[in-house]
């Protein structure tokens, strides 16, 4: 059984507490993780500026190249994780015996992964808009029009509390290598594959061990990252954002809420959309912050409804490794049936519909997980509370309003597919501040442009664009 240590700064850290990684469905050990604490993690910190300066020795360009050698190395090799060499193929089957995700879906969140890193040049060009990197580096630089700009780095380490629902969110902080800025990452208990093997890769592919710090361990540990990081990412739900809502020192990623508004002018061919709405409610088993949970016309919506109920209702448990599998266990059942009750909750109010009540149980219980099967509701109007419900499973409303009241009642949506081809409506999206990403025309909401920043810029979060001006000294008189 493979046994994942703790990373004091590249440094592998024996510790006296290990908590056990189980297999979803058999509650059978997996592998065993060892925890620290946060008293260790303050320590740690306080040593965090070693992590930048180890990273200052190289470029950026170095850095991106490592980059791209890591990304080959994440997704083709084998490498050290833990105290045993690791497949690409014992990874997949590792992640999913302990999430619960299909085999499949690992094998594409692995591959989004390493694309980030081997596009990383790109990523970097497109959230710089086009500057020099050295700059970053450097602290200052000719922007390319006669003008000196200056960013200074706000963290020598970028902290993160990570989740264990989605490896596909790791992308969000692997661009903190390259920007020379170090990590001190708290793995998820259910999750740590990831942030393993990614550091592995890294540390194979040379970028200094030095940078890296792991921190498996219990509320503690990850309560340290978050205080005596500079600047940290937390992934939790609507409680977890709200928590740390205005604090610059945090970026907190929870719900997206996100929804596909369906213009007037188009609503009439909905089913020329439907591909496009049954693939953003169920991919990933929905379980993604870009996953969609409401889609918003003015009419149709039973139709709509009805038709996504008949595609998405009748999919059923499959074993992980079923290369068709659709949907991923809940690793706590009561989250499970937690959940559940809310929904029965939503389906209690006046004009909500289970359009896929017809389509069997949705609730099933094993020993050691539940799943939820794909729900459809609809709600005849936006001041239905299910309008504004996120779920971890296949589950979308469809909400009958207005296309004048929706920009201003939809409320905060990370991604917002709008399919119209109406000027007017199309220039009100862009305006919309509920929205963060846009999509126009008939984009899934969980297709993401990696050439974008997505909830918001890193290079913002971690840098401060300041003023920075340079007078010409007079040459010293020799003596």
């Amino acid at each position: 059984m493979i046994t994942l240590s703790p990373l004091r700064w590249g440094k592998p850290y024996e510790s006296l507490d290990f908590t056990d990684v189980v297999h979803f469905d058999t509650g059978e050990p997996i592998a065993k993780i060892g925890n620290v604490g946060g008293g260790i993690v303050g320590r740690d910190m306080k040593q965090a500026h070693k992590a930048r300066e180890a990273l200052l020795q190289l470029s950026t360009d170095d850095l991106i190249e490592k980059c791209k050698q890591a990304a080959v190395l994440f997704e083709t090799s084998d490498l050290q994780v833990g105290d045993s060499m690791q497949s690409v193929d014992q990874f997949v089957h590792q992640q999913s015996a302990s999430t619960g995700l299909p085999e499949h879906m690992c094998r594409s969140n692995m591959m989004k992964n390493s694309f980030v890193l081997s596009h990383m040049d790109q990523i970097l060009n497109c959230l710089t808009r086009g500057l020099d990197l050295s700059i970053f580096s450097r602290g200052y630089g000719e922007e390319g029009r006669g003008v000196t700009v200056s960013y200074q780095a706000q963290t020598p380490i970028l902290g993160a509390v990570l989740p264990n629902n989605s490896p596909g969110v790791h992308t969000l902080w692997l661009p903190a290598i390259p920007l020379q800025i170090g990590l001190a990452l708290k793995p998820g208990s259910q999750e740590p594959w990831t942030p393993y093997r990614m550091v592995s890769a890294f540390i194979q592919a040379g970028v200094p061990a030095e940078a890296f710090g792991l921190y498996p361990g219990g509320h503690d540990s990850g309560g340290a990252i978050m205080t005596k990081a500079p600047r940290s990412m937390i992934f939790g739900s609507a409680q977890t954002v709200a928590q740390h809502a205005g604090n610059p020192r945090v970026q907190a990623h929870g719900p997206g809420f996100s929804k596909i508004l369906i213009g007037d002018d188009v609503v009439d061919d909905w089913e020329d959309f439907l591909d496009v709405m049954v693939e953003s409610v169920l991919s990933n088993s929905g379980r993604s912050c870009i996953n969609c949970s409401g889609i918003w016309a003015s009419r149709h919506t039973k139709e709509i409804a009805a038709a996504i109920a008949r595609r998405i209702g009748p999919v059923n448990v499959s074993p992980p490794s079923d290369p068709d599998a659709q949907l991923a266990a809940f690793t706590v059942p009561a989250m499970a049936t937690g959940t559940y009750s809310m929904v029965q909750q939503d389906l209690a109010e006046s004009g909500v519909t289970d359009m896929t009540a017809e389509f069997g149980e949705k609730l099933i219980e094993r020993d050691h997980c539940a799943y939820l099967r794909p729900m459809v509701v609809h709600a005849d109007s936006p001041d239905r509370g299910v309008a504004s419900k996120e779920y971890m499973f296949p589950f979308v409303s469809v909400v009958e309003c207005p296309q004048a009241e929706m920009l201003r009642r939809i409320g905060p949506t990370l991604v917002g597919t709008v399919l119209t081809a109406d000027e007017a409506f199309v220039h009100a999206a862009g305006g919309c501040i509920e929205i963060d990403r846009v999509n126009i025309g008939p984009i899934p909401t969980n297709r993401l442009n990696w050439l974008q920043p997505h909830e918001g810029n890193i290079i913002d979060f971690l840098f401060r664009s300041r003023a920075y001006q340079m007078a010409d000294l007079p040459v010293k008189a020799a003596t």
